[in-house]
């Protein structure tokens, strides 16, 4: 299987750049802060929203290079991720993430939190920096969807009457809106028409959705070691993602079991059961390639070249995982 970093190769020494500048950005006036900020950023991960903000720049611009404003846009999206990481551990009390230990597990709950708030500052300040009201509008709605996303989960945990389209709204919040908002917002710093920005808006709602569909299903399908948190981390604790969904209209008894809470010995380990020997996986994956399919409909508009190519790779890789 291809590496989601080999997809990245048009925009390898973008990100690369894109590192550096993320710990200038953080700065140094807060030297815990700092820290604890740079802890999530040194842990790695794909880097999957900076990417995307690079590859739509350059798929956008036409024959020049992208501009100072593109990478500052890709860097801010970076920042308001990582903030949101930060605090969504403080929430779940994760001690892992990417398996090494979480900011709040490492620093504390306070400083997690101040942590993240302020890379939510900074992220704000740079992007009132980039002097393009549009642009800030779309990226302020970010950080406004990331707080709905993470209200509607905390008030819906082991709630059996959730619809599957209540957990697609709840996953366009929580990961969806940054991808969406950020790839529009980079078209529209390249000069696409209103018309274009709509379709790349949808291919970055479509690939969040997708994205976000295909963690759950992994949620259920690989080990923790694999996962780098511990598996099944969101049934257990009453976040229902599109598997159990599906479950539940077919098994009464799952219904059972996370109406109780899981108040019994054994109560976790049969229901993931449930879910694991029914078809609900299936069905998840068949939610996951619809997005993906409508995403890779509205990248097309966007004119041939290899970023658009690579985009659409991506958009296959992301599915592939859940297979």
């Amino acid at each position: 299987m291809t590496s989601v970093t080999a997809l990245f190769s048009p925009v390898e020494d973008d990100l690369r750049v894109l590192n550096q500048n993320l710990r200038q950005l953080v700065g140094a006036r807060h030297p815990i802060l700092s820290a604890a900020a740079d802890r999530l950023f040194q842990a790695g991960g794909k880097q999957l929203r900076p990417a995307i903000v690079l590859l739509v720049s350059r798929a956008t611009v036409g024959d020049g290079d992208i501009t100072p404003r593109h990478r500052r846009l890709a860097e801010i999206a970076e920042m308001i991720h990582t903030a949101s990481l930060i605090h969504d551990d403080v929430l779940d009390e994760s001690d892992v993430r990417r398996g090494i230990p979480t900011v709040h597990s490492s620093f504390g709950n306070r400083i997690a939190v101040l942590a993240g708030d302020f890379l939510f500052a900074q992220s704000s300040w740079y992007l009132a920096n980039l002097d393009h009201l549009e642009v800030v509008k779309l990226l302020s709605q970010v950080i406004m969807d990331l707080a709905e996303g993470e209200i509607q989960q905390g008030l819906s945990h082991f709630d059996t009457d959730l619809s599957l389209e209540d957990y697609l709204h709840k996953s366009y919040y929580k990961t969806g809106s940054l991808i969406a908002n950020s790839s529009k917002a980079a078209g529209l710093l390249s000069g696409v028409s209103s018309d274009l920005a709509e379709h790349i808006y949808q291919f970055g709602r479509n690939i969040g959705l997708a994205f976000q569909i295909v963690d759950d299903i992994l949620d259920f399908t690989e080990s923790s070691e694999t996962l780098g948190k511990p598996a099944v981390s969101d049934l257990r604790s009453g976040n229902l993602t599109a598997p159990a969904l599906y479950a539940m209209q077919q098994l009464p008894q799952l219904v059972t079991l996370i109406s109780r809470e899981f108040a019994e010995d054994g109560d976790i380990d049969e229901a993931i059961s449930l879910i694991q020997e029914s078809d609900a996986i299936s069905q998840s994956r068949e939610l996951a390639a619809e997005h993906t399919r409508v995403a890779i409909e509205h990248l097309n508009h966007l004119p041939p070249s290899q970023t658009r190519q690579c985009l659409s790779r991506l958009a296959d890789y992301l599915l592939s995982r859940c297979y």
